[in-house]
């Protein structure tokens, strides 16, 4: 693998700072680091990014009868929220993120799906491939790849973090958890670089303040040609 391939030092960079590498490319990654002080920097700026993002959220319990009503209409699949614990619980979890870093690095370096510019793979707090998104110039495509229970009176809303900056909000993903997100000149253009997707539970209509205010539910790395 040529590590001196611009799009992949970010891209690797971007899914060590999220939590999304095996153990064994972890550490492959920790011994370039030594050696390599632009590698270093790389990911510190997605540390700075995704700290950004976390720290834009403030802490707040989930109701039980909030939680016990998610379970009862979406049942055998929970909708996870991210949690203060581990990413790498047992094996299971460790395959499944493996296949997400192949499915990024092959779906989105190499283009295989013709007409789309690059294609992210965002995951839930357990792992699993969670919102699939597509860009095609001025907009992007966007499907929900597991059931996700959003009372009316909330929203899914798809955030954008360059390196080093705060969280741009996309828009909103449809609430048929398929669809269409337009996207201005300015949303596009930060969609030139690598950066991490997001997305965010919010009020109906979006975040109210421009930056995300409920919990963080889905995550991943974006790379591009």
């Amino acid at each position: 693998m040529n590590y001196q391939t611009t799009a992949l030092r970010r891209a690797l960079a971007a899914d060590y700072a999220i939590g999304l590498m095996p153990a064994t490319a972890r550490r492959r990654f920790e011994n370039l680091l030594l050696d390599d002080a632009a590698l270093r920097v790389e990911l510190g700026h997605w540390q700075d990014a995704l700290a950004s993002l976390t720290g834009a959220v403030p802490e707040r319990p989930v109701p039980e009868h909030v939680w016990a009503g998610i379970k009862a209409r979406i049942e055998p699949q929970v909708l996870h929220v991210p949690a203060k614990k581990p990413f790498w619980m047992s094996f299971r979890l460790l395959a499944a993120a493996c296949a997400v870093v192949v499915a990024v690095l092959v779906g989105v370096l190499y283009q295989r799906d013709i007409g789309a510019e690059y294609n992210a793979t965002l995951v839930a707090a357990n792992q699993q491939p969670a919102l699939q998104v597509q860009a095609f110039g001025d907009h992007l495509q966007v499907e929900l790849l597991t059931l996700a229970a959003v009372e009316p009176t909330r929203a899914l809303e798809l955030w954008v973090i360059a390196a080093g900056g705060k969280p741009v909000s996309l828009g909103l993903v449809p609430s048929s958890g398929k669809g269409r997100i337009q996207l201005s000149k300015e949303q596009q253009a930060l969609l030139t670089a690598p950066a991490t997707l997001a997305v965010s539970l919010e009020p109906q209509g979006g975040s109210p303040t421009g930056q995300p205010t409920g919990p963080v539910l889905y995550q991943g790395a974006l790379a591009t040609r």
